[in-house]
């Protein structure tokens, strides 16, 4: 457990919460390995988990079929590393996901979050709740920025097609 406590504390998400705080997160982990290649989850489906990276790489991936671009199925948006978290929406609501995410590496590690037992922690430990919700929110804000910033790059950057 104490090595799960170590990792927790590297993560940005659990940035800044104190060692018992990390403790009881620690406590609601699974670790789950997956292959290179496997889905972690798909584009669409429920959202019940948070995930951190423990070891390895994954892709976020969005499905391209609906745009008739016949050669890529999906894309990669985004590649995420050792201590990053994906999934965190799912901690604000249990909609669908936007994206699929997927194994990058062999022996991918990640600690699995259930939605429910996270939320009964945070309104259990309010200050751990706060916390975490911050890092959630800062976290949100900066892909949200990084998303706004290649929609104008690619609006401003990408040839025009001339009529």
């Amino acid at each position: 457990m104490n090595s799960l406590v170590n990792f927790l504390k590297q993560s940005d998400i659990l940035y800044q919460l104190t060692p018992t705080q990390l403790e009881l997160v620690a406590n609601l982990c699974q670790e789950v390995t997956f292959n290179a290649g496997d889905v972690i989850f798909q584009e669409n489906s429920g959202s019940k988990e948070l995930y951190v990276i423990a070891q390895g790489e994954v892709d976020i991936l969005i499905n391209r079929t609906g745009t008739g671009d016949l050669e890529k199925k999906e894309t990669v948006v985004a590649r995420l590393r050792r201590g990053q978290s994906f999934g965190e929406v799912a901690l604000v609501d249990e909609g669908l996901r936007s994206a699929s995410a997927r194994s990058a590496q062999k022996d991918t590690r990640l600690l699995v979050i259930q939605r429910d037992k996270l939320i009964m922690l945070c309104e259990t430990y309010p200050q751990l709740g706060y916390r975490l919700m911050y890092n959630l929110a800062a976290d949100l804000a900066m892909k949200i920025r990084n998303t706004d910033l290649r929609i104008r790059e690619q609006l401003l950057y990408k040839p025009q097609d001339k009529k």
